[in-house]
């Protein structure tokens, strides 16, 4: 769905400060818009930063406003931290001319919950999805990487659970395919080590002779890291373990994070495994 003119409004009400676009100068608003959405806006529509703003978020594609608007979310971020977060008084911070204001930390966070969700609605990894659905071939796998896409943006701490999940699955079908007994006490570590084993993706497997041997040995080893990311991911805010009465949830962007590391890391692992079952290399 599209931002609304109320929603609009929102982020005008942040980032609108008296004509002025937070601290931007005018050619520094230009180039900064000029690069998010190829408009220099005051040069376009010849009034303050302010209003220009408002007269192109009147006039453009709700493609473009959401573009401008997360990018303009983003520098907010980066640069106005002090103004949005609470300060502890225990911790000593260093001098800013900014300071803390409940009034626009309320409009952030109702702006950082529109941009979450719309750009939830544009899924990156449909098509991994998709095409990973119909490789396993199984209504257990369809059914949890059908959830995975759904809880990433509904339930961020289910879907961190879940991207455990789909990768312990997706090598526990690979070592059963291949003749692996899979012990019940394997945890992801034990399962993604053989499985990188029976697909000859492990680190001693690639001759130093190769001139691209130690770029190969860097990504492959970069699996095991991903892995333990992810579990680690699961353990602290997941959905596998009981939580305490003060937890609390990552945002969206965690999750898609988790959600998109497993299934990049399992379209790799099967693609492989396919690949050397094709060519009859598999161990």
């Amino acid at each position: 769905m599209a931002i609304t003119q109320l929603e609009k409004g929102i982020f005008l009400s942040l980032f609108n400060r008296g004509g002025y676009v937070l601290d931007f100068s005018t050619n520094d608003f230009d180039n900064f818009t000029l690069m998010s959405v190829g408009v220099a806006l005051c040069e376009r529509y010849q009034l303050s930063k302010g209003k220009s703003l408002t007269a192109y978020l009147d006039d453009c594609a709700d493609g473009d406003a959401l573009k401008l608007l997360n990018d303009l979310l983003e520098y907010y971020e980066l640069h106005y931290e002090d103004e949005y977060v609470k300060p502890d008084v225990s911790e000593k911070r260093p001098y800013s001319h900014i300071r803390y204001s409940a009034e626009y930390a309320r409009y952030y966070r109702k702006a950082r919950a529109v941009i979450d969700r719309e750009i939830a609605e544009h899924n990156p990894f449909e098509g991994a999805s998709e095409y990973l659905k119909e490789q396993f071939s199984s209504e257990y796998m369809t059914a949890q990487i059908n959830s995975l896409m759904e809880l990433r943006t509904t339930n961020p701490t289910d879907a961190i659970g879940k991207a455990k999940e789909l990768v312990e699955s997706c090598c526990r079908t690979i070592l059963k395919e291949t003749g692996v007994k899979v012990p019940s006490s394997w945890g992801m570590n034990e399962l993604i080590k053989e499985t990188k084993r029976r697909l000859d993706i492990d680190t001693e497997s690639v001759s130093s002779d190769l001139p691209e041997a130690q770029t190969v040995k860097k990504i492959l080893g970069s699996l095991t890291g991903l892995v333990g990311g992810i579990a680690e991911y699961r353990n602290s805010w997941g959905s596998g373990h009981g939580k305490a009465a003060d937890f609390e949830p990552l945002f969206v962007r965690h999750a898609k994070l988790a959600v998109g590391s497993s299934v990049t890391l399992v379209e790799y692992l099967w693609d492989t495994y396919l690949w050397r079952k094709e060519k009859g290399h598999l161990r």
